[in-house]
């Protein structure tokens, strides 16, 4: 398993397909932190679509994203299942950030996070205008999430960097 990125350290660039729900219609397209640089980043990592506690922590960051976007930063939620599958678990809880497919874990491991069985552990990191790894979570068991707060808490202490 590779090392997750180290803090202060450039964030590798990537491309990953997805989605974002706007009004009633889920947006397709390619998501790039390159084309990411100059605005702050949120990458929430989670196991699986529609799933307990992912639901409700995709729901909370969703219903509070203005706790990021007035940091003025975005948030992308990313997991191994499908565009197809993000866009069923956008339009049933109404998720308002982009959703990032993960198929082949490329990225999870990129980033230290595969983990055999549950494909990934949830993670989250906060990266910096420019892109730079400002603040990282990797969790454990998986069983809990970041708050929102904590994670405004980090885009405010970036902000102030």
């Amino acid at each position: 398993m590779a090392a997750s990125p180290e803090l202060g350290r450039p964030v590798d660039d990537f491309t990953l397909p997805g989605g974002v729900l706007v009004d009633d219609v889920f947006e397709r397209r390619d998501f790039s932190l390159g084309e990411q640089r100059g605005r702050p980043l949120v990458i929430a990592f989670y196991p699986g679509d529609d799933t307990t506690v992912c639901t409700k922590q995709l729901c909370s960051y969703s219903s509070g994203l203005e706790a990021f976007t007035g940091c003025g930063a975005d948030v992308w939620a990313v997991s191994p299942q499908s565009v197809d599958s993000h866009e069923s678990f956008a339009r049933k809880y109404a998720l308002r950030m982009p959703l990032l497919a993960d198929t082949g874990r490329a990225l999870a491991r990129a980033f230290g996070i595969a983990a055999p069985g549950i494909g990934l552990r949830r993670a989250v990191f906060v990266i910096a205008a420019d892109g730079t790894l400002h603040w990282k979570h990797v969790a454990l068991f998986g069983a809990t999430f970041q708050s929102k707060e904590t994670l405004a808490a980090q885009l405010a202490a970036l902000q102030k960097a």
